[in-house]
């Protein structure tokens, strides 16, 4: 039996606020995690401790136990040997403050997800739906261990491939938290606006790929390197680029080429869909949502060349990484928008359904 739209309205815009504060927690959670990779950090703790693992050490033996632990990985044996015991605790709070987050989220959304279930709010579709983002978290939290692992035995750092694999996961669960929230506050259509979907959608597909591009050229360091623009090696497509088997993911100057490319390519196809919107008469709802996808889209590219040129200071790493974040919101919002429009409150159901 479907809810009304009041009833609907009042029962479930708490569960909209609590996605998306859930959705900010995992917001911080990807900057705190990109610091972590920056300050290489990642390999610190070097076992999965779920429950025990949220308690850090107390006492100078604990510390000592954690330090050994730490010395018999290759990164501390082939790039960090020598260190001391306060330079280790440094990379250990980074690691375990990113942990420590990670358990905080899993809490966030559990806790209100089994008090909206017993008292009755949320139920039907969107009690699946919010089950199944629970499970996309936990399937994190793993994928989180999994890439640690890669770095612990015969790498001096974790494999890119499950870098980016970790990192789309998280930008795949904010986005589903963010779009889930909008179904709840902005409600749906009951017919899908076509014009501007595949456009809208587009974007979003390419600002995704973009991210997990970015997580190959961080867990590369690509960004380390050819720190110059407009110009890469001394042309705008540099000599080398896929000469190698698996170039696309494991050589440094075709990784970070690619990055640049598609980032060009997101700006063309951005001024194209903005200038369209504009003259084809697009409603104010479209035109507002593309304008502020043009801006973050802008912002971020200044930010990504501005973090390149400077050789990745730790700071706008951590900001290049947040702008993603920002970027993928608006494009959540900007696509809702595309295909649901300005929904009519007077026909719009519950997601939710008893």
């Amino acid at each position: 039996m479907s809810i009304s739209l009041e009833t609907s309205r009042t029962d479930t815009r708490p569960i909209a606020i609590w996605l998306l504060g859930v959705a900010a927690l995992v917001a911080l959670m990807v900057v705190v995690g990109g610091l972590t990779r920056l300050t290489e950090s990642g390999l610190s703790i070097t076992e999965w401790k779920p429950v025990t693992g949220s308690i850090p050490p107390l006492s100078a033996e604990m510390w000592q136990e954690e330090f050994d632990k730490y010395r018999q990985i290759p990164q501390y044996q082939l790039v960090n040997k020598g260190m001391s015991l306060d330079e280790f605790k440094t990379i250990y709070w980074w690691e375990w403050g990113h942990r420590f987050l990670g358990r905080l989220i899993g809490l966030a959304f559990f806790v209100p997800f089994v008090w909206f279930l017993a008292t009755g709010r949320l139920r039907g579709r969107l009690a699946w739906i919010c089950a199944g983002l629970f499970v996309l978290g936990g399937l994190q939290g793993f994928m989180g261990w999994y890439m640690v692992a890669s770095g612990l035995t015969e790498r001096v750092s974790v494999s890119q491939y499950r870098l980016a694999a970790h990192l789309g996961l998280a930008f795949l669960i904010f986005a589903a938290l963010v779009w889930v929230a909008l179904d709840i506050l902005r409600g749906t259509a009951d017919e899908i606006q076509r014009r501007w979907v595949a456009w809208t959608g587009g974007l979003a597909l390419l600002v995704y790929v973009q991210i997990v591009l970015g997580a190959f050229v961080a867990g590369l360091d690509a960004g380390m390197i050819y720190n110059t623009w407009p110009l890469m090696d001394g042309a705008f497509v540099p000599d080398g680029i896929y000469t190698v088997p698996a170039a696309a993911f494991e050589q440094h100057l075709t990784v970070q080429f690619n990055h640049r490319m598609v980032a060009y390519l997101i700006a063309i196809l951005t001024v194209i869909f903005c200038w369209r919107v504009v003259v084809s008469g697009a409603d104010r709802l479209q035109r507002r949502a593309a304008m502020w996808f043009a801006t973050a889209i802008s912002v971020q590219i200044l930010i990504g060349i501005w973090t390149l040129v400077a050789v990745v200071p730790i700071w706008l790493g951590g900001l290049h990484q947040f702008g993603a974040v920002i970027v993928l919101g608006v494009a959540m919002v900007q696509l809702h928008v595309a295909v649901h429009g300005t929904p009519d409150p007077a026909r719009n159901q519950a997601l939710a359904s008893a």
